[in-house]
């Protein structure tokens, strides 16, 4: 069966940017209440005044279980909530050899105790009521991990991780769990990273479409593009020494290694200043 986006109370965090943006503005035209969780809520507030009062915006730390009641208790004259998009992601980029523990910690914090906080502040309400649905903001390299960027990486691959788990415990209760991994997406977050051959970049309105689709009609896992989710998984599934060469054919190994510092530069600085 297929949902209707019309009348759903949803949650976006990062909504003030990129993918987040995107999304809440898709859900807002369908017909939603829609709550934007930012670290920026000014940014966010820009967002939902285009909406009216269906759509409200708050400061949201996805990494501090405080912050969410906070967040909550501010939205909560849209809820009860159906949805809970996990979108709220940093990426900086780098040797693991020379990145500082600070920036390792809010890799790990944003990327994936953001997910996992969101989950356990929104779900029991889901569980309580007997149906929702969350959905869970990963990328590629949560499955296939890339030189230059294995914290983030990592922590991506912790995000499928616990969306399977999460999956297995919640969907007896009547909650779907689903995990969406897009590839480069042309946002500030992914600035100067080229496109692998033969996958070309997709814009954040295009992965703001597939979660649309996923909460229409949930399913477990969804690649951006659609397409690359099936040539991957056979990838995986070949020996190791035929999975490398291939790697080396198609670059997709290298893709973070050869990011442009400079056009990196200004997302690079916001990220690790927010990781002091």
């Amino acid at each position: 069966m297929t949902r209707q986006i019309s009348g759903m109370s949803i949650i976006v965090t990062g909504g003030a940017r990129g993918i987040g943006k995107a999304t809440v503005e898709r859900f807002a035209r369908q017909g939603a209440s829609v709550a934007v969780g930012d670290l920026d809520p000014d940014l966010a507030g820009e967002v939902a005044a285009a909406f009216g009062d269906r759509v409200a915006a708050a400061r949201l730390d996805v990494t501090d279980p405080a912050s969410w009641r906070e967040f909550l208790d501010q939205v909560s004259h849209l809820g009860p909530w159906d949805v809970l998009v996990n979108n709220a992601g940093i990426m900086p980029l780098g040797s693991v050899l020379k990145e500082t523990d600070e920036v390792t910690r809010a890799i790990f914090n944003v990327n994936s105790l953001g997910p996992i906080n969101g989950t356990k502040a929104v779900a029991p309400g889901m569980v309580e009521r007997g149906h929702g649905h969350i959905v869970n903001v990963a990328s590629a390299v949560g499955r296939m991990a890339v030189a230059d960027g294995a914290t983030y990486s990592a922590s991506k691959f912790a995000v499928v991780g616990f969306s399977e788990a999460t999956r297995a415990e919640l969907g007896p209760h009547g909650v779907d769990v689903s995990v969406v991994l897009p590839a480069v997406v042309q946002t500030e977050l992914s600035a100067g990273v080229p496109p692998a051959k033969g996958v070309p970049p997709v814009s954040a309105d295009d992965v703001a479409a597939v979660i649309e689709s996923v909460v229409r009609k949930p399913k477990a896992e969804v690649w951006v593009p659609r397409w690359a989710q099936g040539p991957t998984k056979l990838t995986l599934a070949l020996p190791r020494k035929v999975q490398d060469a291939m790697g080396k054919l198609s670059d997709a190994g290298d893709v973070l290694a050869h990011a442009d510092p400079a056009a990196r530069a200004a997302y690079e600085e916001r990220a690790r200043r927010n990781a002091k």
